[in-house]
């Protein structure tokens, strides 16, 4: 490596020589021990090569070059920022040949714009410059000499280039010490030696930065774990956020300030409430960040935050208090030098609030790295925020719920008044009701609705089941009142309904022998089941729900009405004074909910074709164990079935009028479905005509087999199978007479011919009837039927 000599300057050895005691005196200095330059400035190179600290770094650079240009003040300022945002930042301005790092650090850091000064038009022209008298250089200002009361004589500069000779900074020199103006020999000397001090600074540079990606990430984690892991307090988060934003780029101050959500339908943006965490509270590791409304905090920062939440836009500024004419009252309140404010989204992309960051302690102004690095934060704290907010909403939405149904209960469920205007009347015996409730042909039309909570009382108690589980009776009374009262006034499926199931249960624990046989639990739960199984039934079906997306479709995918059924259960069972089960233990009362829930989702019919086949093939082959508990679970869902179809086993006159009903719910179905889903439902009123047809197949298809298992069974319920088929026969009669009616109008002309093959066919299907099993199958047609008629059952 050789020099330009020149003749004006023949002692660059000797002058640092002379400083080879200052230099061996500063630690991490090189000792000078060759006598060639080459072999000197090689040791000045090796000196800044291994630092990657920038600060470290730039000081040796300034000193280095104060002794190879004998300058009385060095300065090093760095390009900040990209394109047109670009500046020269200098930490350390005006370092002496004996200045330590420390004192360079505690002065101010100086901020020069891009193409501004002399400074400005070296970096942008990347060319240097050499003045022998910087007041006669139309680039130089003033000001500074004005400022600090130092004369600046000559000044020279030099561009930092990086290995792709881009400006990365620019080094000046100022006042050479013994002489007027700095020579050819320091300019060539200073602009070999900032060569390799490039190469040095861009690699500290990529090592800061990769420090500070470190860095970066480990705060984003730290901060996403927090956010999981607190969930419930607005105030905690945000601390949490403050104090990792402090960590990250540390600042005199930092603010969260949540959005008023009532003012979003006006558009004015107000704060409904505003953290804050100074740099010294976080320095004394504070637990908590201070609380304030909006009108203690000043008018400027919060004007330029509502700007922000309107805008969505981040806004950087330096100077702050200069451009907002701020004039400061209390001496106490800092300078706002640096200001960085930038929204705060949530999940749906909806500003909820905005973060502000004052006075950036390590330079006059944040820098575009510190916005990247604040945007990937304002992610991670809207989602914390963002959290808190939905757990608050739903905590507020649980506690509405719960007010709701306080409200709800007090109405929807049976007073201590009718409690006991029940409780005083005459429990009468079974057989002393209108019609006997042990029999399978029970009829209750005769029974006022207080004769029919008298009469659950009674087969609760002839059950064997309210000693047995020590019910009070007060309770149990009192739940069978909230029951009926939760049942809609619909036109089948209400009260009435639920209370012939558990009539028809009950009168087979007594004439179907089965009392002994089943489990004192088994025949409590089934007795709940039966009279629980329709609660709150609407008068429509599964299907309906989903079509019209209701809410119950959103909470239940399958066997929609029969889970709220088992739902609404629970709730009446969880009501004050209605928890018939409160003196079972916790395995009893496990044990009585699930089955109590199997036994209701049994209802559903879908669930009833995938259960029968293995009931019937056990019953027809006599395989059925009493003492199996896979066998009586299936017995469970299957005595459900049978009695939520008893109707159909009722006497001609109540089994007419039950069908009518059940079709004129179907066509109130079909009604809304007719005017806001389909044009041609399924339960089309028009259809009525073929109510006789479709009860037919509902019977074929559904109850015979049931029935016919179930006397296959257990003989002594032989009065069902005999009811199904008196009750078939009558309907086919009508549906003949429809039919022969329907020939005469159509065709008058074969009506002869019709009827002889009408009457064998029927006396066919007759013979066929008895011995019908699991094993007929439907057509597409007759399936359509029962779906059309069973559906909603």
């Amino acid at each position: 490596m050789a020099f330009k000599r020149h003749d004006t300057d023949p002692v660059l050895l000797p002058r640092m020589k002379e400083s080879q005691i200052k230099v061996v005196d500063r630690q991490s200095q090189p000792t000078l021990k060759q006598e060639s330059e080459r072999d000197v400035f090689l040791d000045l190179i090796r000196n800044i090569s291994s630092d990657l600290d920038v600060a470290v770094l730039s000081h040796k650079i300034l000193t280095n070059v104060a002794i190879l240009t004998t300058a009385d003040r060095c300065s090093l300022f760095l390009v900040q920022g990209t394109g047109n945002k670009r500046a020269l930042i200098a930490t350390l301005f005006d370092v002496k040949e004996s200045s330590t790092l420390a004192d360079t650090h505690k002065r101010t850091e100086v901020r020069v714009p891009w193409g501004k000064g002399i400074i400005g038009h070296v970096a942008m022209s990347g060319e240097s410059v050499n003045i022998p008298d910087a007041y006669e250089y139309k680039y130089f200002n003033k000001d500074v000499d004005h400022a600090t009361g130092y004369r600046t004589k000559a000044v020279m500069c030099q561009p930092v280039k990086d290995t792709e000779g881009q400006v990365i900074g620019v080094a000046q020199v100022i006042n050479k010490l013994g002489g007027e103006a700095f020579t050819d020999t320091d300019e060539d000397v200073f602009r070999t030696y900032l060569t390799f001090c490039g190469i040095s600074l861009t690699k500290a540079k990529l090592f800061e930065s990769s420090k500070f990606s470190l860095r970066k990430n480990e705060v984003l984690l730290r901060m996403a774990k927090g956010i999981l892991q607190e969930q419930s307090c607005l105030k905690t988060v945000v601390h949490k956020i403050l104090v990792e934003g402090q960590e990250m780029i540390q600042c005199r101050l930092c603010s969260v300030m949540i959005i008023d959500e009532r003012c979003g339908a006006s558009g004015d943006i107000e704060f409904s409430r505003v953290f804050e965490l100074t740099h010294e509270q976080w320095e004394k590791a504070e637990e908590c960040s201070d609380e304030k409304q909006p009108g203690e905090i000043s008018a400027a920062h919060l004007e330029q935050a509502k700007s922000v939440a309107k805008s969505g836009k981040l806004l950087n500024m330096s100077d702050f208090d200069s451009q907002h004419s701020l004039v400061v009252k209390n001496g106490n309140w800092p300078r706002c030098k640096s200001f960085l404010c930038l929204p705060i989204y949530n999940k749906d992309k909806t500003i909820i609030g905005v973060m502000q960051f004052l006075n950036k302690l390590s330079s006059v102004c944040f820098d575009e790295q510190d916005e990247r690095v604040f945007e990937a934060f304002a992610v991670f704290c809207g989602l914390g925020i963002n959290n808190i907010m939905l757990y608050d909403n739903m905590r507020k939405a649980i506690a509405r719920t719960k007010v709701a149904l306080e409200v709800l209960s007090y109405h929807a469920l049976a007073s201590n008044e009718e409690t006991m205007r029940i409780m005083r009347l005459p429990l009468p015996a079974s057989h002393e009701f209108p019609s006997n409730l042990t029999s399978l042909q029970f009829d209750d039309t005769q029974l006022s609705d207080d004769n029919t909570v008298l009469a659950s009382l009674r087969m609760f108690r002839d059950s064997d089941v309210i000693d047995h589980f020590h019910m009070n009776y007060r309770t149990l009374t009192r739940w069978i009142l909230s029951v009926r009262k939760n049942y809609r006034k619909v036109i089948y499926h209400n009260w009435r309904h639920a209370f012939n199931v558990v009539q028809c249960m009950f009168a087979i624990f007594k004439e179907g022998k089965m009392l002994e046989r089943l489990s004192a639990m088994e025949r409590m739960t089934l007795l709940v089941a039966c009279l629980c199984h329709d609660l709150d039934h609407r008068g429509t079906t599964n299907t309906f729900q989903a079509q019209s997306s209701s809410p119950l479709a959103d909470l239940y995918s399958t066997s929609t009405m029969e889970h709220h059924h088992f739902d609404h259960s629970i709730m009446i069972l969880n009501s004050e004074g209605n928890n018939i089960f409160e003196n079972m233990d916790s395995s009893e009362y496990a044990e009585a909910i699930s089955m109590i829930e199997t036994d209701i989702l049994a209802t559903d019919l879908a669930l009833y074709f995938k259960k029968r086949t293995k009931f019937f093939s056990l019953v027809n082959d006599q395989q059925f164990e009493w003492d199996n508990n896979a066998h009586r679970k299936c017995l469970h869902s299957l005595l459900m079935t049978a009695c939520d179809l008893s109707a159909i086993t009722k006497p001609w006159a109540v089994q007419k009028k039950v069908a009518h009903l059940v079709a004129s719910e179907f066509f109130q179905q079909g009604d809304i479905e007719k005017t806001h889903f389909i044009s041609q439902p399924m339960m089309d009123r028009e259809k009525k005509e073929e109510i006789p047809k479709m009860q037919v197949g509902f019977i074929d298809g559904i109850c015979l087999p049931l029935y016919q298992a179930f006397t296959k069974l257990c003989p002594p319920l032989s009065p069902l199978l005999e009811g199904v088929e008196s009750n078939r026969h009558n309907w086919q009669m009508l549906a003949e007479k429809k039919q022969e009616s329907q020939s005469e109008d159509t065709a008058p002309a074969q009506k002869s011919c019709d009827d002889v093959h009408r009457k064998h066919t029927t006396r066919e299907q007759g013979k066929q009837h008895v011995n019908r099993t699991e094993d007929v199958k439907l057509s597409g047609d007759r399936k359509a039927h029962h779906s059309l008629v069973c559906c909603i059952l």
